[in-house]
């Protein structure tokens, strides 16, 4: 380790240095290794044994893996092993001086464990929820001092992903806030702050690129692999809309849709999809359950079956794909942005480090032009005659003042 690097985990230890994680699934692990990277004492807690058990065996082989990359050595790997220790009792995190939520997304029992962990933990102990869509102010009304609780929502994989997303509560004190902000930029992670409303910053400019996605398979204009191939070799994206919810999971997915779809009143923008919702009731999941809009293996690898013919690819109907979910997602973003959600730097950082987008979705729209944007959003509500299609206030401002987002 360099001297750099000691006196970083230094300066962090005399701030937040005792950090509790509660669930010691995928993401409660991730950011255990994240924060206990970072110097950290972290204590991972879970009800059930096996779970830590598996959590543990799980750090090994990630750690193991680093080391055969040369990314680490054996000393680096005992040192973050020795900074994580599990637990099974909640009031052993009594004296963290962060906490940080990663369970089931239901709010009844975020509320009923914060409450109870309120009881042990110190007055000064910022408690926070990883939650991807709930109400933070909600899950802040449970705590005798709301004023000490926000979001802080990281992205999976934890330890590889850059971006997080820290929520301040409309109760979230000032000093609660600056605090965590700091804490979160010294593990090393890039942060932007979201207004507390439905899916955040990500979850919410991100929707259309599923939503548009299934809506263009429903009206019969594509199949699942030419809309993949139409978003990736036109746009540049990693995985195509049907590829990632195979890897989320439906289930997830079409969960995090039907959430953020109540939470704004039935805004028909967020309406969910019966293709999603049949997939997921059928147990069509994506790669864990080896079967979703694709097929895959048992070590979860993609078996192709289907590919998309040149002919198909030669034609407009690719770059139709592509214009119409583009448009959406910049029109969704722009809506954040006009809303107050985030600040522009922080909506196109959240895309392209949240989710990997080959560009930030404002920037986008200004190197596509607003007066595209504009008149592509009004075919489609000319040609449907959906609120789903209505142009985002700030973009036909824009317009009209021959301006752009940056």
């Amino acid at each position: 380790m360099s001297e750099n690097q000691k006196s970083e985990i230094v300066n962090l230890q005399s701030q937040i240095n005792r950090v509790g994680i509660i669930g010691s699934g995928t993401m409660g692990s991730g950011i255990a290794q994240v924060a206990a990277t970072a110097g950290c004492k972290v204590k991972l807690y879970d009800t059930n044994q096996s779970a830590l058990d598996k959590a543990k065996a799980s750090l090994e082989k990630i750690l193991n893996r680093l080391i055969e990359k040369e990314r680490i050595d054996a000393a680096e790997k005992n040192r973050i092993q020795d900074n994580i220790t599990y637990v099974n009792h909640l009031k052993d995190l009594a004296n963290s001086n962060l906490t940080i939520e990663a369970i089931i997304e239901n709010l009844d029992i975020k509320k009923k464990v914060f409450s109870e962990l309120e009881s042990y933990v110190a007055d000064d102990c910022i408690i926070a929820s990883n939650t991807s869509s709930l109400s933070i102010a909600s899950i802040a009304a449970s705590l005798n001092k709301p004023e000490r609780c926000l979001g802080i929502h990281f992205f999976n994989p934890a330890p590889l992903m850059q971006l997080v997303e820290i929520i301040p509560a409309i109760q979230t004190s000032k000093e609660v806030l600056e605090k965590a902000i700091q804490t979160i930029k010294d593990w090393k992670k890039v942060v932007a702050v979201a207004k507390d409303t439905p899916g955040f910053i990500v979850n919410r400019v991100a929707r259309p690129f599923y939503g548009e996605a299934l809506r263009i398979y429903e009206e019969g204009l594509a199949d699942f692999a030419t809309i993949d191939h139409s978003l990736k070799s036109l746009g540049g994206f990693r995985m195509g809309p049907f590829e990632l919810m195979d890897f989320i999971g439906n289930d997830v997915n079409y969960t995090v849709t039907e959430t953020v779809f109540t939470a704004f009143y039935f805004d028909p923008r967020y309406k969910p999809s019966f293709t999603q919702k049949r997939f997921a009731e059928a147990g069509y999941l994506g790669r864990k359950s080896g079967k979703g809009y694709y097929d895959y293996d048992e070590n979860g690898r993609k078996i192709e079956r289907t590919s998309v013919s040149s002919s198909a690819v030669e034609t407009s109907i690719s770059e139709t794909i592509f214009n119409r979910v583009l448009v959406m997602l910049i029109n969704e973003a722009a809506d954040a942005l006009f809303l107050n959600i985030a600040s522009a730097e922080d909506i196109d950082n959240a895309m392209t480090k949240g989710v990997n987008y080959p560009k930030g979705l404002l920037a986008w729209a200004d190197e596509k032009g607003i007066d595209w944007c504009v008149s592509k959003l009004d075919e489609l509500y000319k040609e449907y005659h959906e609120d789903r299609y209505r142009c985002s206030p700030l973009l036909r401002k824009l317009n009209r003042e021959n301006s752009t987002f940056f």
